[in-house]
């Protein structure tokens, strides 16, 4: 990923918070048949590794779960992103020299793709999802809520996915690259933008 210094994540900790905030990735992977990619919610466990490992499931009939793998997967995290428009920055009205682009946060994860066909390491994994994701709602809801069977039943369904990280690389591309005032221009019409969608929700 093309990444000038000034567009560098500014920490490890920030791509990290990224990850967990926007848990739902492009998996990238090479093939025989050439790059694949899959859409997939991954959890980043930060205890093992450099850098942790990331988890998740596919389901089986995925042609990735067959595929000859070449090479490292890439996991591709989207953050916050918007298009920046050049009549936010108050240089344009002095020379005219602005044009349009746009901002957003990105983190790359780089390692090998391990496949896991075990029903305790899936259950555990599907569990630890639903609860990360669940938290904080009224009514929760649980592995344990559905019939056993069931969950057996889907379990066999899918296959689970390892990635221990072996590189990490962010990109901040948030209007560093100009003045004060077209930064803060920025700010504020993203502000005022920001308030109308939430005064027509």
């Amino acid at each position: 990923m093309y990444t000038p210094r000034h567009f560098e994540a500014p920490s490890l900790v920030a791509m990290q918070a990224l990850m967990t905030s926007h848990p739902l990735a492009a998996l990238v992977t090479p093939t025989a048949d050439g790059l694949d990619a899959n859409h997939i919610p991954l959890q980043w466990h930060a205890q093992e590794g450099g850098h942790g490992v990331l988890r998740g499931h596919v389901a089986r009939a995925n042609p990735l779960v067959g595929s000859a793998l070449t090479g490292d997967a890439l996991v591709i995290f989207q953050g916050p992103q918007a298009y920046v428009s050049p009549g936010w920055y108050p240089g344009k009205a002095q020379n005219g020299k602005a044009v349009p682009t746009w901002n957003y946060l990105v983190v790359h994860a780089h390692g090998p793709l391990r496949l896991l066909d075990d029903a305790a390491w899936l259950r555990e994994q599907v569990r630890q999802l639903s609860a990360e994701h669940e938290a904080g709602l009224a009514s929760p809801w649980s592995v344990d809520d559905a019939p056993p069977d069931y969950i057996d039943a889907l379990l066999k369904a899918i296959v689970g996915i390892e990635i221990p990280i072996t590189r990490l690389q962010g990109k901040w591309k948030v209007s560093q690259n100009q003045p004060g005032p077209n930064r803060a221009g920025v700010i504020a019409a993203m502000t005022q933008l920001e308030s109308l969608r939430a005064a027509d929700s």
